[in-house]
């Protein structure tokens, strides 16, 4: 942007001292008016390029951040998406984990209840 900035600063200053020089010149009003046109037309034509290499540049830019930001966010899902496989994956094996404990302790608390029930018949 400073860059732009800069040119279109170089461009109006070069067609104000023109102005001021071409004014200041001992020629006819004929004269002076025709090489002011000639001089506007030519600041005309290089500000009409450099505005295009401007935009041009701006779009080339525009075009490269986009690309980056398609990149982070195809990043960012992946990455989402293996998060997410791993949480389920470690969900699975916790509930089976669970599981097994739960089964183990509903054989102990029979296990232990069984034994007391064979203790107290024995007296």
């Amino acid at each position: 942007m400073a860059k732009g900035k800069f040119a279109l600063g170089a461009i109006i200053g070069a067609a104000v001292g023109t102005v001021v020089g071409v004014l200041t010149a001992p020629k006819s009003g004929k004269e002076t008016r025709a090489e002011l046109k000639a001089k506007a037309e030519e600041t005309k034509a290089e500000a009409l390029t450099k505005a295009d290499e401007l935009s041009k540049e701006v779009s080339k830019r525009a075009a490269e951040a986009r690309k980056k930001a398609d990149e982070v966010t195809n990043d960012a899902k992946a990455a989402a998406l293996d998060v997410k496989a791993k949480v389920e994956a470690k969900a699975v094996e916790l509930k089976t984990v669970g599981e097994d404990y739960k089964a183990r302790s509903e054989s102990a608390v029979h296990g232990a209840v069984d034994g007391a029930k064979k203790g107290f018949n024995k007296k």
